[in-house]
């Protein structure tokens, strides 16, 4: 049941460590990401997984063989997007799916594959005219030729607009309907947190957590955040006293409400007894909203730095 076995994995470049001891496993049928920013040592692990860099320290199992004695049997059971497809820019697009597919004893059709990765309508498209998303989508499709067991993806949608990225989102969540597992590296921690089963930080070539982003979350005690409005001011010494608070902040408005924010450990047993406040302090409850923690929080606590948003990026 396990498709990647990684154990003490280390890569040195010189005098730099890139992959300083990484030790992970990737279930059969998961889709599994590595995050972490640039630098990270993310590509260089993909690499050591797919056979293309011998490490230098550490063992790593594909699908039950090892990349480095058995190349050809991992190369047959994987399908990789590496972070820069370059192409012919003379070659169409269904040419380049019929290309790679004849690399392969078994391959999925040309037009199978088109289909998929809806690009149908642009089969006859020179690879030099098509847009970054198309381009990108193209890569996956071209990952899928010899319909792998596991799906290797590199960044898979750096530098594409919000659109492209959705659209490989799709696409990606589609792998593990069909029973693919997919393994991929981002910097994006909205992508790691939509897309991910599983999700590894990595930093400076280590190891810094592991586990699904609900429970990354979760067990990183990063507090809620709760915004009211009422029809009068409560006192900050009033919300303090609140289970679980950590922290508030309170003003009153220039029409008289109450504003105030707070941050709290127990999110249910907060707003269970902050409604019972009100009701007995006959305070009218205008507006609340609840802010929970996510990936980025972990992150930046975890690592001490943030990572880039898709959006800015």
């Amino acid at each position: 049941m396990t498709a990647v076995q990684v154990q003490g994995l280390v890569k040195r470049y010189g005098t730099v460590v890139a992959v300083d001891g990484l030790s992970f496993e990737v279930a059969e049928g998961e889709i599994f990401g590595l995050l972490g920013p640039n630098g990270a040592g993310k590509t260089t692990t993909v690499e050591c997984i797919e056979g293309l860099r011998v490490p230098d320290e550490g063992e790593v199992w594909v699908l039950g063989h090892n990349p480095f004695r058995e190349p050809s049997a991992v190369k047959e059971r994987i399908g990789v997007q590496l972070q820069a497809t370059s192409l012919p820019s003379y070659l169409r697009v269904r040419e380049v799916l019929e290309l790679f597919g004849s690399f392969y004893r078994r391959h999925r059709p040309a037009e199978e594959l088109l289909a998929w990765a809806g690009l149908s309508e642009v089969a006859h498209r020179l690879y030099q005219n098509l847009s970054g998303g198309q381009k990108q989508r193209l890569a996956l499709a071209l990952a899928l030729v010899n319909d792998p067991q596991l799906v290797i993806l590199d960044e898979p949608t750096a530098g594409l607009d919000a659109h492209s990225r959705r659209q490989l989102h799709e696409l990606i969540m589609r792998l593990k309907t069909e029973g693919k597992t997919v393994l991929l590296t981002t910097h994006y921690i909205e992508e790691a947190e939509r897309l991910c089963d599983r999700v590894a930080i990595i930093d400076r070539g280590r190891l810094i957590a592991i586990d699904t982003p609900q429970n990354l979350i979760a067990q990183s005690g990063e507090a809620s955040r709760i915004d009211i409005v009422t029809d009068r001011p409560l006192t900050i010494a009033t919300l303090r006293h609140l289970p679980a608070v950590t922290e508030v902040r309170a003003q009153e408005g220039a029409d008289g409400n109450g504003i105030a924010r707070l941050w709290t450990k127990d999110l249910p047993k907060t707003l269970t007894e902050l409604m019972a406040l009100l009701y007995q302090q006959q305070i009218s409850l205008l507006h609340l909203s609840v802010t929970r923690p996510t990936l980025e929080d972990v992150f930046v606590r975890l690592t001490g730095h943030e990572l880039p948003s898709a959006e800015a990026s």
